[in-house]
């Protein structure tokens, strides 16, 4: 069975997915999938629920799959079933992805944004390069401030920089 697929066509599992949606009556969807997994995502009743599948999760069930497409499959019939067990009066969707809801995973926000003053990481590098100036002002040793506040502003401002710059948010 080596490199052979267990599934139909992707393209088959999306038609199918847009078939559950409309059972569903959910009109707010996406999905995707790649080598590896997938996910889906809609909004009921207001409220986003994500569903995610993945090669390595299958695997660590015992189940071998060798596609992400092949785990999209697995995920539409989950829901192909789901739509099912509503439609039998067996349950309220509402009830049973109650439990489901994406939340998106809480950020901590850095201790270095902390110090510069952040309740939240900033949106770019000129938000942190105006705080510093603000900062840099107060805690100077030549207009007040410490020397040791001074050095932890300025090693602040340098991971400040680097963390921003390592995701791309150096505009």
């Amino acid at each position: 069975m080596a490199g052979k697929k267990q599934y139909g066509s992707a393209e088959t599992y999306e038609g199918k997915l847009a078939r559950v949606m409309e059972r569903f009556g959910v009109k707010d969807y996406n999905f995707n999938w790649d080598r590896f997994g997938c996910w889906i995502e809609f909004r009921y009743k207001g409220q986003l629920y994500r569903f995610e599948h993945s090669v390595e999760k299958a695997k660590s069930k015992g189940i071998e799959l060798r596609y992400g497409s092949d785990a999209f499959a697995q995920l539409v019939l989950a829901l192909e079933d789901l739509a099912r067990m509503v439609e039998r009066g067996i349950y309220d969707l509402g009830t049973w992805v109650e439990g489901m809801k994406f939340l998106p995973p809480v950020v901590e926000v850095p201790s270095f944004f902390k110090f510069l003053g952040f309740e939240r990481i900033p949106s770019d590098l000129a938000e942190v390069m105006d705080r510093y100036r603000t900062l840099a002002k107060q805690l100077h040793p030549d207009t007040g401030g410490s020397q040791e506040d001074f050095i932890q502003l300025q090693k602040a401002v340098e991971q400040a920089k680097k963390y921003l710059a390592d995701r791309n948010f150096t505009k």
